[in-house]
């Protein structure tokens, strides 16, 4: 957790409150007023009173329509008749496209050419013009960039723009609308851009409100510059959304001059909370749009008794891997497991291993032999079983009757 320099008065900073009513003025009617909603059920399981505001039903499934459409509003009309460009594989791509697309103005998305096929063809659906260009994002802004030079184009930024933070505030103007009992925001920091605007209306209340940003540890790139450290940034996480190497310079002035604090949230506590989500509250959302929920799980004593507000920032994840989170959540929780158990090669060896599955009724969904390679004599064999418990303790018995058995049994865990 970093904290953060004392906060100065909000307007010290380059987005002001008027700037946010101005942009809910403009985008009013053009975007989803999501509902925020108590989670019964979260605030028993985190100690506090948890507000969700479902951004993941607006219509792109994410919030980065807001400030991508109170750009597009504030276009010259020389602006708008040459179109726009931006580069990104993610959420700010689609928002730019299907509002740029409905008020005329050409959009043109630049993507690095290993952006998944199913982003590519949902940019495309709201009629802008996708570019494959460079392996890294760097390289796709790089172009983006020149793109711009040459054809008169406006780069929409994703983040560090002030009309981009103005139009993301808005978020928390209807928050405090819908439950003004909030007195601390936790939100994910990827740029910095829904932060900022969060903070901008936050710290201009008449009474205290806390806002803590959330960050993947594999991606603390805003952390590592408010507290002037360096940990490494980079891998794989759940929360594309938020991995972002470079925060912006503008945001970065908002985050260190409005926000109190930054955490770190692993990635078995972004998959945990995508899952709980689903679960508990049937919504789906990506990596980032869980990260505030999984700073809650990680940072209990932290936010005990208060009343929060969190962004369900988006829901664009792919299926595939939405079902491998699942999956990995039941096999954490003990109700889906895989067992390695060692047999002798010789018939009915398997009948009495199952006869125990039985006997303990536990559904065996997979069984895997191994003969050859084994470090096991040539009459031994590994068999591992795939199979459905009702929860921790009935998978502890199971595992307890094959032993009892004289069966050598362990679990394979999951990292």
């Amino acid at each position: 957790m970093a904290s953060l320099p004392a906060s100065p008065a909000p307007t010290d900073t380059p987005v002001t409150l008027d700037d946010v009513f101005a942009a809910r003025a403009r985008i009013a009617g053009s975007v989803v007023r999501t509902p925020t909603l108590v989670s019964k059920t979260l605030s028993q399981f985190v100690g506090a009173t948890v507000y969700l505001k479902f951004e993941n039903l607006q219509f792109t499934a994410a919030y980065k329509e807001r400030g991508a459409l109170n750009t597009l509003l504030q276009l010259s009309t020389e602006q708008r008749a040459k179109g726009v460009i931006a580069a990104s594989a993610g959420n700010h791509a689609q928002g730019l496209a299907y509002h740029g697309i409905r008020l005329g103005i050409p959009v043109t998305i630049v993507m690095p050419r290993s952006t998944p096929t199913v982003k590519v063809t949902q940019t495309e659906g709201h009629g802008a013009t996708v570019i494959l260009e460079g392996e890294t994002f760097d390289e796709a802004y790089a172009h983006a960039r020149k793109l711009e030079a040459s054809n008169g184009y406006t780069f929409v930024h994703p983040f560090d723009d002030p009309r981009i933070v103005a139009g993301q505030g808005t978020i928390a103007l209807e928050m405090l609308e819908d439950a003004p009992g909030i007195d601390s925001f936790v939100v994910p920091i990827g740029g910095g851009g829904l932060i900022s605007g969060i903070a901008t209306v936050a710290k201009a209340q008449s009474r205290p409100i806390e806002v803590i940003g959330v960050q993947a540890e594999l991606y603390p790139s805003m952390y590592n510059r408010v507290s002037g450290q360096s940990l490494p940034i980079g891998g794989d996480t759940l929360a594309e959304g938020i991995a972002v190497k470079e925060p912006g310079g503008l945001t970065a002035q908002i985050v260190k001059a409005l926000v109190d604090d930054i955490v770190l949230v692993s990635e078995r506590s972004l998959e945990e909370s995508v899952s709980l989500l689903l679960q508990i509250e049937k919504t789906v959302v990506e990596g980032a749009g869980a990260a505030g929920l999984a700073a809650l799980l990680t940072h209990k004593e932290r936010f005990a008794g208060r009343h929060i507000g969190i962004v369900l920032c988006g829901g664009n994840i792919d299926t595939r891997l939405l079902a491998n989170v699942l999956l990995r959540d039941l096999a954490r929780s003990g109700r889906l497991a895989r067992l390695r158990v060692r047999l002798q090669d010789r018939p009915g060896a398997l009948f009495g291993v199952a006869k125990i599955f039985h006997e303990q009724a536990v559904n065996i969904i997979e069984i895997y032999h191994q003969r050859v390679f084994t470090t096991l004599p040539a009459k031994g064999l590994i068999t591992d079983i795939e199979c459905e418990t009702r929860d921790r303790p009935h998978l502890d018995r199971l595992i307890d009757a094959l032993r009892a058995a004289q069966y050598e049994v362990s679990l394979v865990e999951l990292a």
